[in-house]
């Protein structure tokens, strides 16, 4: 059963979540303690306990959902409405300007790489965001394709080349620091479906 918190309860929540996902991304799950994540959010270890009271698992898999809802919200509004080349422009324009004001820590590679191997749990909300992300982009794609164009590609394909793109050159920024492997990526995506 779910608890219901109070607006301040929530808020303490939230600031938990926030910086644990901060402190998993820059450290990995290694990197991750009870204390690092007291220090950095100000939390005691009875409110973790309070909040997560199943312990690390229960964290790690609300941290999981709190990455996973980011990695869609980061994306909003464009993402639901891809339907012209300037709607796909202003989707790259987003996605580039979050991954740079993230910096190296990308929150998709922390889910895949990091997150999803502390649970069942957590290894299911992964693969529920990666399913939520590909049919949003299989829209998208449908959507685009609508009024002409995409060849011989179904659109199912064609949004798993998109996501590729994107997490591939997300990757690439994160491992070399350089920020153009995700613009060339990007690139690649637009003139895919036909926007470049």
């Amino acid at each position: 059963m779910q608890r219901v918190l109070t607006a301040k309860g929530a808020e303490t929540r939230r600031r938990i979540l926030e910086g644990a996902a901060e402190l998993l991304r820059t450290n990995g799950t290694a990197g991750v303690s009870l204390e690092r994540i007291c220090t950095s959010t100000g939390a005691s270890k009875s409110q973790l306990f309070h909040y997560f009271p199943d312990g690390r698992s229960e964290l790690f898999a609300a941290i999981a959902r709190f990455e996973a809802d980011r990695v869609i919200a980061d994306q909003q509004p464009y993402i639901e409405d891809l339907s012209t080349p300037e709607s796909w422009r202003a989707w790259r324009a987003a996605v580039i300007a979050r991954y740079s004001e993230l910096g190296r820590y990308c929150p998709v590679t922390a889910l895949v790489v990091e997150i999803s191997r502390t649970g069942p749990e957590a290894e299911g909300i992964v693969v529920d965001m990666q399913t939520r992300w590909h049919a949003l982009m299989t829209r998208a794609v449908a959507r685009l394709w609508s009024s002409g164009g995409g060849g011989d590609v179904a659109p199912e394909a064609a949004a798993s080349v998109v996501l590729a793109a994107v997490q591939g050159g997300a990757s690439m920024y994160q491992s070399t620091g350089e920020f153009v492997h995700l613009e060339r990526a990007l690139d690649g995506v637009l003139a895919y479906v036909g926007v470049a």
